[in-house]
């Protein structure tokens, strides 16, 4: 076993331990693979959906949007009210390895972007986003990842050392805004590749 260098072990939620898509939720609404990929790219698009992330409230993001497009107002609303849908599930290995290092006693920390009000319904849905010892969620924070705030909000609020936090994350430009604010930081890829990361910071996996 090599020397520890990390303390604190962070996980981003989507795309690392929630596995979630919208299409799991619109193959039912809009069996047509080209409509549904227009409607997810052109109508409600990710960069409508971080809006949310950042703290807009859902009701007034529905809204907006089905005025802009009333044709479409029934899928708009579907995107709120079913948003539990493209929620699948957890990844079970990468749970493995979260629920380990709790067991090692190594303290477990969320940094996601993700709308407040959903994240409530995550949480109430999956058990273990309840475990983490500490959350900073996008949506409460009014900021999102690669803003060097949020990580700055993580690092303040539990006293944590950067250069002694790991943190993981599916998307590159989250990892490089980690390290830009002195994280320890590696792209999430699978749960096998993550555990060998730990392992060679010295963490009892």
């Amino acid at each position: 076993m090599s020397e520890r260098t990390i303390d604190t072990v962070v996980f981003d939620i989507g795309g690392v331990l929630l596995d979630w898509s919208p299409d799991y939720l619109y193959a039912e609404l809009i069996p047509d693979a080209d409509r549904r990929r227009h409607f997810l790219t052109t109508i409600a698009t990710p960069e409508w959906n971080a809006r949310q992330d950042a703290g807009r409230p859902w009701a007034e993001a529905v809204a907006e949007l089905s005025s802009l497009h009333p044709e479409h107002s029934e899928w708009i609303e579907a995107y709120d009210a079913g948003w539990l849908k493209m929620a699948k599930g957890i990844f079970g290995d990468t749970a493995e390895v979260l629920t380990e290092l709790q067991g090692h006693g190594i303290p477990t920390y969320a940094l996601t972007n993700f709308s407040a009000e959903k994240w409530a319904v995550a949480k109430e849905a999956f058990a273990i986003l309840r475990t983490f010892d500490g959350e900073v969620v996008s949506g409460h924070e009014q900021t999102i990842k690669p803003d060097e705030k949020i990580y700055r909000i993580l690092l303040d609020r539990f006293d944590l050392d950067p250069a002694r936090t790991f943190y993981t994350d599916d998307m590159q430009y989250n990892v490089d805004g980690a390290r830009a604010a002195g994280l320890d930081a590696e792209l999430f890829t699978n749960a096998a590749t993550l555990r060998a990361h730990l392992r060679t910071r010295g963490l009892p996996l």
